[in-house]
């Protein structure tokens, strides 16, 4: 997949797509986060890098949310904060259900994973009766990032991949690092700065 470009789901699965309109764009400590979403619901949040963060905040500019979906935006946004004050604090809101049941059992057993802690994509496979590649290819169809916590799933031998890249020096990568070291489940960066810093 292609992580500079916009994922939309088709068939419970997540597909790039660079159309994808936006009912917010949220700026936070960890980066840029897209969502979708109606009055109950969340239907997609995506982080967006590169390009697709700064087309998304210039788009975003003068520019209200739609009406029905503010409220729940709103409570998005005070959520992330929270969380990113402190990891241990709660991100609870209604997820539209998305994906194939195979998904769902790995998102689900994400959602139980606490923060400061993370499991290879081997054990949480073992847990789940599957298999490593599988729980990571669910891991990358994550359609609810960070409040379904793919970036708590590790490889054996290092961080494996982030929604859907494996590019170590990229910035999707760069933002899990952050997301652990926020959580405590990495040791401090050196030098303080964007995410991976």
């Amino acid at each position: 997949m292609n992580p500079s470009r916009s994922r939309r789901l088709r068939g419970g699965l997540l597909v790039n797509h660079p159309d994808v309109q936006w009912d917010g764009v949220l700026e936070l400590p960890f980066g840029v986060l897209g969502v979708r979403c109606d009055s109950r619901q969340l239907l997609q949040t995506e982080y967006l890098t590169g390009a697709d963060s700064a087309a998304a905040l210039a788009g975003r500019a003068g520019r209200e949310p739609p009406a029905a979906a503010r409220p729940l935006l709103e409570r998005l946004r005070e959520q992330l904060l929270a969380y990113c004050a402190d990891p241990a604090s709660p991100l609870e809101l209604p997820l539209a259900c998305v994906g194939t049941p195979f998904q769902r059992r790995v998102w689900q057993a994400l959602r139980e994973i606490p923060p400061g802690r993370v499991l290879s994509y081997g054990e949480l496979a073992r847990s789940l009766g599957s298999a490593a590649r599988a729980v990571g290819q669910a891991c990358a169809c994550n359609p609810f990032a960070p409040l379904v916590p793919c970036h708590r799933v590790v490889a054996r031998g290092g961080l494996g991949g982030f929604a859907g890249s494996t590019d170590s020096g990229g910035e999707l990568l760069a933002l899990k690092r952050w997301l652990l070291r926020h959580e405590g489940a990495l040791p401090l960066a050196p030098a303080a700065g964007a995410p991976g810093g």
